[in-house]
């Protein structure tokens, strides 16, 4: 049954007329997210408030249609969620919608949202477990009007700057002692021998575009890979450590616009370096502002002389192992008896392939500014593929956690030494081909 509060299906998605809009520039907007207590987070209700939520973004002026990037600190947004979110924000920026760069910063004690899934579970029992759409329409609404009343500032040059960061990032997999691989080092890694085991395959550069209306500093966008999560599952809401260390560099400098978004982070992660002890939150969070800073002083100014965009249409095929098939998945999601998480992954997997049944692609977006370009990817994506996306350019930016309906994307080396994780909807074979495809012709 179709549940009134629910954001409206991609068919309803009706956009306003566009907002006039000025001929070249940089918009900055801000809006709180936090959610109240007892919504619903990826790790269960929200008990406390220990940090606010933001969704920080840009908007780009220019003789095209105007982009939006835009960062928020939730953990993701998936399907219709996703397609209500980039339709709305892109009617408040009088521009279309797969011009909106929407990535979620991936805290796990932040909101999680996704309609589709949500219907499912609503119909089996399980109302109002896994998002708030009545709550996120709401929100999305403020998220508009601080687009709507955004003014744009002149620009004339953009920055690019990088700074090495320390101790922060892991990739969780590793080389036991008997030769085989595991991909079980997490966010927090409590033994001492697992976090001893090398660092793996990480990019260690934090990387800061910035936006200039001659010598005065508008806006930067630093970006990074790691899963942003020091500690959680206590229903504590905050953007955890790369929110703090953002607050932090913009309570110290209050004429630069800041956002932070997570690169493509799924096998990235700080568990070689955090053990989960709560202190650990603001070490992190040290180190992660110290490269912020150190990125910014690195900055190479160059007038801005062009904006290109371009979008690359994506369709990547279902995963269709054991356990994956929709008979199997809609069984889950009605035994009553099965742990919720089960439970909603299940019905997260059965969105994904209502999607995929009526045709919808996954959008890589890419942004071309001349001694920049950034480039959008979906979901989970590994760090190989922001390594790969490199190869495009002297600087290239890639933004993680897009439409993140798709779960963990690997790529066929981790496959084939066994990675198999069940937070993963896509066909794992053929995922590194179509993904390797999509960036390369996004960022030609």
């Amino acid at each position: 049954m179709f549940n009134k509060n629910c954001p409206p299906r991609r068919r309803d998605l009706l956009l306003a007329p566009f907002a006039p809009r000025p001929s070249s520039g940089v918009a900055t907007f801000r809006a709180d997210v936090t959610p109240p207590i007892g919504a619903p987070l990826f790790t269960g209700p929200a008990t406390a408030v220990a940090d606010r939520l933001d969704i920080r973004g840009l908007v780009i002026y220019s003789a095209q249609a105007p982009v939006v990037i835009a960062s928020i600190d939730w953990c993701e947004i998936r399907n219709d969620s996703y397609d209500l979110w980039r339709a709305r924000l892109a009617s408040a920026a009088g521009t279309t919608r797969e011009r909106v760069l929407l990535s979620a910063v991936h805290p796990h004690d932040a909101p999680y949202t996704d309609s589709g899934a949500h219907r499912y579970l609503d119909d089996a029992g399980l109302k109002g477990s896994l998002c708030d759409p009545a709550w996120e329409a709401t929100t999305i609404g403020r998220v508009a009007d601080a687009i709507r009343q955004s003014n744009p500032e002149a620009v004339t040059h953009i920055g690019v700057g990088r700074a090495r960061v320390s101790r922060v990032a892991s990739n969780r997999r590793y080389v036991k002692p008997d030769g085989t691989v595991s991909f079980g080092r997490t966010s927090a890694t409590r033994d001492a021998a697992i976090r001893a085991m090398p660092e793996g395959l990480i990019d260690p550069w934090l990387r800061t575009l910035t936006f200039w209306d001659g010598r005065r500093r508008v806006a930067a966008l630093s970006v990074y890979s790691t899963h942003p999560m020091s500690y959680y599952g206590r229903g504590e809401v905050t953007p955890d450590f790369p929110g703090l260390a953002r607050n932090r560099l913009q309570a110290e400098d209050p004429g630069t616009f800041h956002v932070y978004a997570s690169g493509a982070s799924g096998d990235t992660m700080a568990g070689k370096y955090n053990d989960g002890a709560v202190s650990n939150r603001a070490v992190l969070a040290g180190r992660m502002y110290g490269a912020m800073r150190a990125s910014l002083a690195a900055t190479r100014k160059t007038r801005l002389s062009t904006v290109g965009f371009r979008n690359v249409e994506m369709r990547m095929k279902a995963r269709g192992s054991d356990g994956f098939r929709t008979e199997q998945m809609r069984a889950v999601v009605e035994n009553r008896n099965a742990p919720w998480r089960d439970r909603h992954n299940a019905a997260l997997g059965l969105s994904w392939l209502d999607r995929l049944g009526e045709g919808r692609p996954i959008d890589v977006p890419a942004v071309d500014l001349g001694a920049a370009k950034l480039v959008l990817l979906p979901a989970e994506a590994f760090v190989q593929y922001q390594l790969w996306a490199q190869q495009h350019g002297p600087f290239v930016i890639t933004l993680g956690y897009g439409e993140c309906a798709p779960g963990y994307i690997p790529t066929a080396r981790d496959v084939a030494e066994g990675y198999n994780d069940h937070y993963c909807w896509v066909d794992m074979e053929t995922s590194e081909a179509t993904m390797r495809g999509a960036i390369g012709k996004a960022l030609e």
